[in-house]
């Protein structure tokens, strides 16, 4: 499934105007989830699972060709936990 693939969902399910529209409710969708994460905030959909900021802190690690320890530099990755609802449709 793609975003097109979404708003052709969405265009289906609901009496929208136009294609347009359900574009927008999807960009809208995702853009409020970006900027909710940036902030470092959670976002919960009950019933799907929740997207999360992970931090991770600056480590050593060893160059796996020549054997060196390198030091890699803390990061912050987006994380998505499936909620149990979720993890029991795709069985």
């Amino acid at each position: 499934m793609t975003k097109e693939g979404l708003v052709e969902a969405i265009l289906s399910k609901f009496e929208l105007a136009s294609k347009k529209q359900a574009r927008e409710i999807v960009e809208t969708i995702f853009e409020t989830i970006k900027q909710t994460m940036a902030r470092g905030e959670e976002v919960a959909i009950s019933g799907f699972g929740t997207f999360r900021v992970a931090r991770r802190a600056a480590r050593e690690g060893i160059n796996p060709r020549t054997g060196e320890k390198i030091q890699i530099a803390a990061s912050i990755k987006p994380k998505f936990r499936a909620s149990k609802a979720l993890k029991e449709a795709i069985k």
